[in-house]
């Protein structure tokens, strides 16, 4: 079970102006911004939920995912990931999430995928059973084949998310946490990635959080949403009662989204 508490977080972000004798002057005496990327953020997700994480950029979203995989650490508030704290318990925890970034790769650049699959084995630690079992698995579902011959830099985008997700997967975390894991790719691997995830959730009872600002992924995918704005939890419900609080005409869900940020101002 994930639970969170009054999750706060805070930045401290540099500021100057432009040109040669402003950065001078940085280099002395730097003026400062606070951005409060998180404030009193509380919800909790169940064994085997599949969760949409939702928000326009800068809500909070990529933070409240690094907070709970432990790459971060609030400034305030309490975050329990299976009986555990992930800032101060990462090794343990880390042995039970997999974690997708669409803006960022796991993946080792110049080698070939199968040569950071096994690396990522032995990270990880996984028995050789394990591995191979969910290697031809995961292969065969999300139609690997010779890509993984293939050094990472050499794939295409549609090609590269979907071994990011094998390798998220093979050492059979419990959590999955996927941040904009379709971003950029075409329709059928979208439908592809939505199908394994589905299937992956009903059949292992994995635990989702999606964040995404496809809402096709999201009415695909998830029963419920969390809402954030301003580093707040504005909703928390389910996608109906996302379009109920919009009040648009129609089923179409990116504009009862649209609409409902307009009317929160976010």
């Amino acid at each position: 079970m994930i639970t969170l508490q009054n999750i706060t977080k805070t930045f401290k972000v540099s500021k100057r102006q432009a040109g040669f004798a402003n950065a001078f002057k940085a280099l002395f005496s730097r003026e400062y911004e606070l951005i409060h990327a998180l404030h009193n953020v509380s919800f909790t997700v169940n064994d085997g939920e599949m969760v949409g994480y939702i928000g326009p950029n800068g809500a909070g979203k990529s933070t409240t995912i690094k907070i709970m995989c432990g790459i971060l650490t609030p400034d305030d508030g309490d975050c329990s990931i299976n009986g555990r704290t992930p800032w101060r318990q990462r090794i343990a925890h880390v042995r039970d999430i997999g974690v997708v970034f669409g803006q960022r790769s796991q993946l080792w650049w110049d080698v070939p995928v199968i040569d950071s699959f096994e690396l990522i084995r032995d990270i990880y630690k996984t028995p050789q059973t394990v591995y191979s079992k969910n290697l031809k698995e995961l292969t065969e579902i999300l139609e690997l084949g010779e890509i993984l011959k293939t050094p990472a830099r050499s794939l295409s985008l549609g090609q590269r998310m979907r071994c990011e997700i094998v390798a998220s997967l093979l050492h059979n975390p419990k959590i999955l946490f996927l941040d904009e894991p379709t971003i950029g790719l075409d329709a059928v691997s979208k439908i592809a990635v939505r199908q394994f995830i589905k299937q992956l959730n009903v059949e292992r009872k994995t635990t989702v959080i999606l964040t995404t600002h496809d809402m096709q992924d999201i009415e695909a995918l998830t029963e419920r949403i969390i809402l954030i704005g301003r580093g707040q939890v504005l909703l928390d419900g389910s996608l109906a009662e996302l379009k109920s609080r919009a009040n648009t005409d129609g089923d179409n869900a990116e504009e009862a989204v649209a609409a409902l940020y307009k009317e929160l101002k976010i």
